[in-house]
């Protein structure tokens, strides 16, 4: 079926629906527009410019069938704007009625190759949607006991996935969770993030420890860069956090390699930033230096929730320059979902930043019932 086409701005992204309405319009309106003028204004002056637009407005927006019917009725408005001089099919109107013509032909002809552009951008969308799935799959909204919610946004519109990361896997150890980031942008972060992804879920099943697991990252990201001709050429590191839930026991488990620290929610509106107790290289830079990974733990009571996100969260500027900080936005107000959280977080930097994110954000919530 050839569906109507919601057109894009300059900047890519997809015009309002009121805009989308007058744009859908308008062909109707230029036709409306170009008998009245020529009805108004003495027989030298001509309307060909509203006909001529009217179709080449309709092509990109509008299916076939509208667009050849557009082109047909400027056509015949054309011709019969000259009736009521009582001209013939003389030279001139003939001229310019097959002026209309030709431009509507030509409307017909750009109308078919944007069908064939958004045909291609919809496999293109549909082939992002399962890389997505395939290398991001949507966590189950119960694992271990708790209460689980993740969500992704693109900096970038229409874009489905790109350097930010988030896995979750229940283990004999405990609910094991990873939010990480990657250098750099395009298919090789997207490589790295299904690398870092794919040797979490292997080692968290298989560590007794969660220093093992980040081992096990730095390990695997070594292996793919020295693959890949040195780690320039590859994506060189990823600022990760590790968590570990274990199971029954109220506490939380973090090893932190150069991430923005996690927050925990507490159900009185309290909120406490889970700072590092020491620095840590991000994973992949095992090459300027190597000293063993120590969890560090914190309490996490009942009805606390857990929130581990990249900085496209924490980095987000409004017109001003100001940083979005999630944790004095957050202080005070509790969420009983860890998806509220998420979509509160996602319309407030959305809001903050006047929709004009520069960086992915990768979020993940866990709530201890």
């Amino acid at each position: 079926m050839d569906h109507e086409r919601r057109p894009y701005t300059r900047a890519g992204g997809r015009l309002s629906r009121d805009a989308v309405a007058l744009v859908r319009v308008l062909p109707a309106l230029l036709i409306i527009g170009g008998i009245l003028y020529d009805g108004l204004t003495p027989k030298d002056f001509t309307a060909i410019p509203f006909f001529t637009a009217a179709p080449l407005v309709a092509a990109p927006v509008l299916s076939l069938a509208a667009t050849a019917a557009t082109g047909a009725v400027a056509v015949l408005a054309a011709y019969g704007v000259h009736v009521r001089f009582g001209w013939g099919p003389d030279a001139d109107t003939l001229t310019e009625a097959a002026t209309v013509a030709t431009v509507a032909l030509l409307a017909v002809g750009i109308n078919r190759v944007v069908a064939r552009g958004d045909a291609r951008l919809a496999s293109t969308r549909e082939i992002a949607e399962a890389a997505q799935r395939a290398v991001l799959p949507e966590p189950a909204e119960r694992i271990g006991g708790f209460a689980i919610a993740a969500r992704y946004e693109a900096a970038q519109k229409d874009a489905f996935i790109g350097g930010d990361l988030y896995a979750v896997q229940d283990t004999p150890y405990g609910v094991r969770l990873v939010v990480g980031d990657v250098r750099g942008k395009g298919m090789g972060a997207v490589a790295a993030v299904a690398v870092v992804i794919g040797a979490f879920r292997e080692a968290a099943e298989q560590e007794a420890s969660l220093e093992a697991v980040a081992g096990r990252l730095d390990r695997a990201l070594a292996r793919e860069g020295a693959r890949r001709a040195g780690l320039d050429a590859y994506e060189g590191f990823t600022t990760a956090v590790l968590a570990e839930l274990p199971h029954g026991d109220g506490v939380v488990r973090l090893v932190n390699r150069g991430h923005p620290p996690p927050l925990l929610l507490c159900s009185d509106g309290t909120v406490r930033t889970l700072h590092a107790g020491e620095p840590a290289l991000p994973l992949g830079m095992g090459e300027l230096g190597a000293w063993p990974d120590r969890a560090e733990e914190a309490k996490f009571p009942g009805g606390a929730t857990l929130l581990l996100h990249t900085d496209g969260l924490s980095e987000a500027r409004d017109g001003h320059g100001e940083f979005y900080d999630p944790a004095a936005r957050l202080a005070g107000r509790v969420f009983r979902e860890p998806g509220a959280l998420l979509d509160t977080l996602a319309r407030e930097v959305r809001r903050h930043t006047g929709d004009g994110t520069t960086d992915d954000m990768a979020l993940l919530a866990v709530l201890r019932p």
